[in-house]
């Protein structure tokens, strides 16, 4: 028998087989022993080529085909089976790959965010003032008034994910936000206001090179680019964040981020760091220039260019052994029209350059942080009672202590000097401020959902109206709650 059977064959072969058989044994009870002899020589006959069926299905399913079996029918039997030839065995089928399973759109995205309720009360001080005199108040923080209470500082939410290999997107919406003179220039509070939206596309599998298309942060500023979720005073300070109120713009940014570099900073985030978020170690970039949410009023852009670099201290031993430190610079060209109190915007674009330095050791336990800029740009002149190009300059230095290992969890008390002089360009008429603050505080985790901090601040400073003039003195005590989720 020469061929190739499925097993399925086989089986239905077999089974008729053995039905056969049954019934001629069957039939070989009830007659003659003469007869009966002959019935089992045939039996026997079909035994053996069944035998040879199986031998033959065997030898199929071999790699190799083995040589010609030839079966010899057992004694007594009739006749024997002719030889089984059987052919060489075609290869198995490549395995196919199962395919991947493409994901839907809810698994490539997640939803986050974080909220801070906060209260800030002035124990002393200039809490109000007669008309053209400053009061104690800050650009940063509106709660900051003689009805100060609670206040929601931020409410945040992002939308984030990879929507390829190669493309990811990025949507942070402000729930805090307000709306002025909505009701005989009453503000109306908690609209939601857009800060982020923007796409980062890879140019290369291992990330390091990308660029961002978007609204996004501009790359001047340490303090700047790091999450108030993160920071740990209350409010930036006004020099490094005068230059680019907001921290946002419209435009296309070029980051590069070297794998060493890289390794650094996934190790400082492993261990709870408070990093800037990753911008890249060198940012170049070009904007509109007129600060987030803006209308763009010139035509010319906003030139942006960032390098930081974080490097181990090992190698000096003693009290530096383990510490991290980062160093780095950003600089910023740019024309900018600011608004007047006549209403709309100057019809002059004022020259608005900056450069800035930054440097730091990591908090492992002690650090500290320091951050400096120079430069020039609009700024109200009570002199002439015009917005004039002048010279803006300032800076802080903070101090921090980080216990990771208390019973109740993370704890970081800070120091920080703020210095500044220079415009707040965006305000009404760019008025000019004059800043000295001391401060002091405590941050608390006692879980990674849930920080507290509490401020106290000894503060001297201009208001921004160019209508009030003098310095507000006083002291200040803030506190917050952030929960994160």
């Amino acid at each position: 028998m020469t061929g190739r059977m499925t097993g399925k064959a086989f089986r239905a072969a077999l089974t008729a087989s053995v039905f056969i058989s049954a019934a001629s044994i069957a039939q070989a009870q009830e007659v003659p022993s003469s007869a009966q002899d002959a019935k089992i020589a045939d039996l026997q006959r079909q035994v053996d080529e069944l035998k040879a069926i199986v031998s033959a299905l065997q030898a199929a399913k071999a790699p190799v085909a083995p040589a010609p079996v030839e079966m010899a029918g057992s004694a007594g039997s009739a006749a024997s089976p002719a030889p089984v030839q059987m052919a060489a065995a075609a290869p198995a089928p490549a395995a196919v790959p199962a395919e991947k399973k493409k994901k839907g759109w809810y698994e490539k995205l997640m939803i986050r965010g974080y909220t801070q309720l906060r209260v800030s009360e002035i124990i002393s001080g200039d809490k109000t003032a007669p008309a053209g005199v400053s009061r104690l108040r800050s650009p940063h923080d509106s709660g900051i008034n003689e009805n100060g209470n609670f206040s929601i500082r931020r409410a945040r939410l992002v939308v984030q994910g990879d929507i390829s290999d190669r493309v990811s997107l990025y949507m942070q919406g402000e729930l805090a936000g307000s709306v002025s003179n909505q009701s005989n220039g009453e503000s109306r509070l908690n609209y939601m206001q857009m800060r982020d939206a923007y796409a980062d596309v890879y140019l290369d599998k291992a990330k390091t090179l990308k660029v961002r298309l978007g609204q996004s942060k501009i790359p001047f500023g340490w303090e700047n680019l790091q999450s108030s979720s993160n920071r740990l005073p209350l409010d930036r300070s006004d020099a490094i964040n005068s230059p680019i109120p907001g921290e946002r713009d419209l435009g296309v940014v070029v980051y590069y981020t070297p794998p060493r570099i890289q390794g650094i900073w996934d190790e400082l985030s492993h261990e709870g760091q408070k990093l800037f978020g990753n911008y890249g170690a060198l940012g170049f970039a070009v904007y509109n220039g007129q600060t987030i949410n803006r209308v763009e009023k010139t035509d010319g852009v906003m030139l942006i260019g960032m390098a930081t670099m974080p490097f181990r201290l090992d190698g000096l031993g003693g009290i530096f052994e383990g510490q991290v430190a980062e160093i780095g610079a950003s600089g910023m060209l740019n024309t900018f029209k600011p608004e007047v109190r006549t209403g709309g915007v100057s019809a002059t674009a004022f020259k608005d350059n900056h450069v800035g330095v930054h440097a730091m050791i990591y908090p492992r336990p002690f650090g500290i942080q320091a951050e400096w800029t120079w430069g020039k740009g609009p700024q109200w002149d009570a002199t002439t009672g015009s917005i004039q190009v002048k010279k803006a300059s300032g800076g802080y230095v903070m101090g921090m202590l980080r216990a990771t290992d208390t019973p109740v969890g993370q704890i970081i008390p800070f120091a920080r000097y703020q210095h500044y002089r220079g415009g707040w360009k965006i305000a009404t008429n760019a008025p000019r401020l004059e800043t000295d603050e001391y401060e002091v505080g405590v941050e608390w985790l006692p879980m990674k959902e849930l920080e507290f901090t509490l401020g106290y601040s000894n503060v001297s400073r201009t208001e921004t109206d160019d209508r009030r003039t003098g310095r507000a003195k006083g002291d200040l005590v803030r506190a917050q709650v952030q929960w994160n989720y």
